[in-house]
């Protein structure tokens, strides 16, 4: 009897022994759940953003302080917000993800930003760039851009050319607004006034209207924010027929605008286009120069790296840095408290997530779309550093 008691005894303590081990076990693998647009109008984002995050993976591997990392890769489809909250619930409830991440556009994030905060996961922003979308969960995380941050100093550059008299147009959603008040209050603030303004659905692509009554305005410039894609191929096109250039009409735009892997779409209509961002292919570091050589030799020269693919791959150097300071632990909670003040050098510049707002601090740049080596690329010529989001 004592044998058999004493063997049922070793038998259960076995068993308790590995249903505790249960939790540490399913640990040892950190699941990133990743929604892009990956079919639709803005495509290119989802692949420029994947390719970005993929790159860095590939090149400090899939594990760190002792967990793997597994990346689950899902399609919105675009500017479908119903779309990316029905993906991030699949993510949360039926995959059990640790991390959200991605998000190429503002509805997908307010979308899934609730979602984050029930459910207490870290959600990483890879470009979506309205303000106010830190704001809306406690554990979101942006390591992209704000449209101020880039918008305030294109208006800056603007007044001290001496430019006096602006006319903007935008896309109708978020990103469009904060483009057009940020770029409003910078420009006002040097003295200088705004004479009109136009905000376009964002899905437009016929301007001929919209040149004709920026014409009859006669501004000495316009400021200009659309998705990068068909609207600003079809945009400068429409630039050029109606001859506001000939009319001496000044283009000032955001790195949307000239983004590197339009250059060739947007042909050498573009040259000369100033235009304020927080990258460039031609950056001059001997980090973007290995960045570009890497990401042509994994993904070809189809696409060019921009902007967002450089988001993608900082969104992960920020998960591998926070991963490493909490050793390993997923806990949204303690990823976001590792991530506020995180600095580290990107192929952009050196770069800081702010530990106030969750956004990223960066430098913003000034470029000029010139042709190097028989390319079209936007060239630096000068800059602003630290650039907190001014739309806080």
């Amino acid at each position: 009897m004592n044998k058999f008691l004493n063997r049922l005894s070793a038998l259960l303590a076995a068993f308790t022994l590995a249903w505790t081990a249960q939790p540490a076990l399913a640990q040892e693998v950190i699941k990133i759940g990743v929604i892009l647009p990956l079919t639709g109008p803005y495509a290119d984002y989802g692949e420029e953003i994947g390719n970005g995050l993929k790159l860095y993976m590939k090149q400090n591997g899939d594990t760190v302080a002792g967990k793997k990392i597994s990346i689950i890769i899902r399609d919105d489809t675009g500017i479908a917000p119903e779309v990316s909250k029905r993906l991030a619930q699949e993510f949360l409830v039926q995959d059990k993800v640790d991390i959200l991440a991605g998000f190429g556009l503002t509805p997908s994030a307010l979308a899934v930003a609730p979602l984050a905060t029930q459910a207490k996961k870290a959600m990483v922003i890879m470009n979506a760039a309205t303000s106010v979308i830190t704001t809306k969960s406690p554990y979101i995380v942006r390591l992209s851009h704000t449209l101020p941050q880039i918008s305030a100093p294109m208006a800056t550059y603007a007044a001290k050319q001496g430019i006096k008299k602006v006319y903007t147009l935008v896309a109708d959603f978020g990103p469009g607004i904060d483009a057009e008040t940020a770029f409003k209050k910078a420009f006002e603030a040097t003295g200088n006034k705004l004479i009109g303004g136009v905000r376009v659905p964002v899905t437009n692509v016929d301007f001929a209207s919209y040149i004709q009554r920026i014409k009859d305005a006669a501004p000495e410039a316009v400021f200009l924010f659309l998705p990068p894609g068909s609207a600003t191929i079809s945009f400068l096109k429409a630039y050029k027929e109606r001859g506001l250039d000939k009319a001496g009409i000044i283009l000032l735009a955001t790195v949307d605008f000239a983004d590197d892997n339009l250059m060739d779409a947007l042909g050498t209509s573009v040259l000369g286009l100033v235009s304020s961002g927080h990258y460039s292919a031609a950056h001059d570091s001997p980090m973007n120069k290995a960045y570009v050589q890497a990401y042509v030799a994994a993904y070809g020269t189809k696409m060019r790296p921009n902007f967002m693919s450089v988001a993608g791959y900082d969104g992960m150097a920020a998960i591998y840095a926070a991963l490493k300071k909490t050793n390993g632990d997923a806990d949204g909670d303690k990823l976001v408290a590792a991530m506020k003040g995180l600095q580290f050098e990107s192929p952009r510049g050196p770069v800081m997530i702010d530990p106030e707002t969750r956004d990223i601090i960066q430098t913003v740049y000034y470029r000029r779309a010139e042709e190097k080596n028989g390319k079209l690329y936007n060239i630096e010529f000068d800059q602003i550093k630290n650039v907190k989001d001014p739309g806080k």
